[in-house]
């Protein structure tokens, strides 16, 4: 049987959502490399201010999460990610403008509010503009455009940083942040307005369709948790746990952060072609559940491996298998929560699994470097992961295997 032809206008407002998020990371993404080495010449007055200006984005997304999305619900999608842009360039142009703690901690809440409206606005175009034969692949492709926007900001800033200087790299970051709003005006049309938010169900909590989506909503959070939180901010130190500050490959001597770097710098790199292919395959017909399932599971093996104190290159093979399970299950539940959002209110249910999402990433490097501090922590971290990926697939199966005689004849439900 033939592919339903895609639906270009509609992939192009996908795509331009996505390239213009990525523009807009290019600061944030910067900091990360560059504050930890250069916080001086940000006004700061100690290491310890860095911690919390990189984290404090995350917990602003909390409170603001819902507010945003109700926003949403009373302007048109391209309004919002204006606002996104005028926010996050301005943001990004303060880091090179405005000096002290105060002022970063300022900056760095106003950017929290502007990746709320790119998230959930970003989700939302992808559940507005997607066609329904095509949503994994609409959202692999959002997912691995946008990020690349992550790795040229760490790779770019850290380069040219050291060079140049924070305050420069940062207006030039800021003014490309910027060429989102022409972008946004010449190339995003509007969708109707009935168009924008479906009615919202009310569903029984003995429901199938209940069950569904709060398993989706307990997914979203831990996996966030585990790879945005936990891996993320805790894997330069589980390399040097198990190999030292350096650790030698092929008679070459490396740095545990060039290593950490370099791992997650090339999931970044692979996003774009591998979340684009997965999200292909989970469009055929029935499969997008089993190959979640899989993918969690996958997930616990990879997750339980790192734990050890394997040979160098096997542990990296190790490390690499984690970062593919992530792409995978990342791109997987972020589809299944666009396929809840088509039939029940969209934006709603969305902003909902936004703020879940960030409260896994905020509590993820919490948790982790609380647990790694006991005897044997990294030990107890990592196989923990693996524990709660495995329980999620189990349950999974549950609604796999219950799918068929809930929702017979209901095609429109493409797990």
């Amino acid at each position: 049987m033939a592919k339903k032809p895609r639906t270009t206008k509609n992939h192009n407002i996908i795509t331009l959502t996505a390239v213009i998020t990525a523009l807009s990371l290019l600061g944030d993404s910067m900091l990360y490399i560059a504050l930890p080495i250069f916080w001086k010449e940000a006004g700061l007055d100690s290491i310890w201010q860095v911690g919390i200006l990189l984290s404090i984005n995350r917990f602003i997304r909390l409170p603001v999460g819902p507010a945003v999305g109700w926003l949403y619900k009373r302007i048109p999608l391209k309004t919002g990610l204006l606002i996104a842009v005028c926010i996050g360039g301005l943001t990004t142009l303060g880091y090179g403008l405005f000096k002290g703690f105060i002022a970063w901690i300022i900056l760095r809440s106003l950017w929290g509010i502007a990746w709320s409206f790119f998230r959930i606005g970003g989700l939302s175009a992808v559940a507005l503009y997607s066609d329904e034969s095509r949503r994994g692949e609409a959202m692999g492709s959002y997912n691995g455009i946008y990020r690349l926007g992550s790795l040229a900001g760490m790779l770019i800033g850290g380069l040219l940083v050291p060079y140049f200087g924070l305050t420069a790299v940062s207006i030039v970051f800021g003014f490309i942040t910027l060429i989102g709003i022409p972008l946004i005006l010449l190339g995003f049309s509007e969708k109707k307005q009935a168009e924008k938010e479906k009615k919202i169900q009310h569903i029984s909590s003995f429901s199938f369709e209940y069950r569904q989506k709060l398993l989706i909503i307990v997914s979203g959070f831990f996996i966030t948790l585990l790879i945005q939180g936990v891996l993320t901010a805790t894997l330069s130190s589980l390399i040097n746990h198990h190999f030292g500050k350096e650790i030698s490959l092929a008679g070459l001597i490396i740095s545990v952060t060039f290593l950490s770097g370099l791992l997650q710098s090339a999931r970044w790199m692979w996003e774009p072609l591998l979340a684009k292919k997965i999200g292909r395959w989970s469009d055929q017909k029935s499969v997008r559940n089993p190959l979640f399932i899989g993918s969690l599971f996958f997930s616990s093996l990879s997750f339980s491996l790192i734990s050890y104190n394997l040979p160098a290159e096997v542990w990296i093979v190790a490390a690499v298998a984690v970062l593919l399970c992530a792409t995978a299950v990342t791109t997987l539940s972020d589809t299944l929560a666009i396929d809840a959002a088509k039939h029940t209110g969209a934006l709603t249910f969305l902003t909902f699994y936004s703020v879940v999402q960030d409260a896994g990433a905020a509590l993820g490097p919490f948790l982790g470097y609380m647990i790694i501090g006991l005897k044997n922590g990294f030990s107890y971290l990592f196989w923990g992961g693996a524990v709660i990926f495995s329980l999620l697939g189990l349950l999974w199966i549950l609604l796999h295997a219950e799918k068929k005689s809930v929702l017979a004849g209901k095609s429109e439900w493409a797990l």
